[in-house]
């Protein structure tokens, strides 16, 4: 099953033939899934567990300008970290943060850093639950962990269940297909909230979802740098 996300709680993701036959500036309408792009899609979660984890930006939008998270997340123990750094007015969140499915944990801090020390500060640590409703945010932290899975998804379920082909695309060099998502489990109406951009190797380079506190999709961008494993912050029980 994919990540589609109308409420998120855990509904997951799922999802080298036949490149795009259109370019990216081409339009085009939406189409169900061929099995060979349902078969790609399928198998990006999958992908993403078996490497371990993958570098992530994550963009979530709000009224004040929006934040921006910069780190990685360990697909096999569930555990993302990273620097969070304010756009627009919005500056009182900078600092660190650590999260798993549940709970949150934040470190302010007052100067600014590109990237996130190896290893966590072993102090100076805030914890809260996570939201799964309600805050873009914690929306955002809860898609980004659930972009890797222990099994590929069921590839037959997933035209059956609205998931779509967009349109094709670059994103980091590489030509893409982007796929709308099918509709989360018990979640009528909630097809194509989620879109993926999907390589002719099955890897994962963006996801855009849509969530219901803002009118702007949350983006993460994977992949856009090396991949620094994830350490627990203390307090952190994965």
């Amino acid at each position: 099953m994919v990540v589609a996300i109308a409420v998120v709680a855990a509904a997951a993701v799922g999802v080298a033939v036949a490149l795009i036959a259109n370019s990216p500036s081409t339009p085009t309408d939406p189409r169900p899934l061929t099995a060979e792009e349902a078969n790609r899609l399928a198998i990006t979660r999958f992908l993403n567990y078996q490497a371990g984890g993958r570098s992530v930006t994550i963009t979530v939008p709000n009224t004040s300008g929006g934040l921006v998270i910069t780190g990685s997340v360990d697909y096999r123990d569930h555990l993302g970290y990273g620097v969070v750094r304010g756009k627009g007015r919005d500056t009182s969140s900078d600092g660190l943060i650590q999260w798993t499915t549940t709970e949150v944990f934040v470190h302010p801090m007052t100067d600014s850093l590109a990237e996130p020390p190896v290893a966590p500060p072993g102090s100076g640590w805030h914890r809260r639950p996570l939201n799964t409703s309600g805050s873009s945010l914690d929306s955002a932290l809860l898609i980004a962990l659930s972009l890797g899975n222990d099994r590929p998804d069921n590839a037959e379920l997933l035209p059956q269940n609205g998931a779509m082909w967009v349109r094709g695309d670059q994103v980091s060099g590489r030509t893409v297909d982007v796929m709308a998502g099918p509709a989360a489990r018990a979640k009528p109406g909630t097809a194509g909230n989620v879109r993926y951009w999907v390589d002719a190797d099955s890897a994962l380079h963006r996801v855009e979802a849509d969530v219901a506190s803002e009118p702007q999709p949350v983006v993460i961008d994977l992949n856009t740098r090396p991949y620094v494993p994830v350490q627990p912050a203390p307090g952190v029980i994965r």
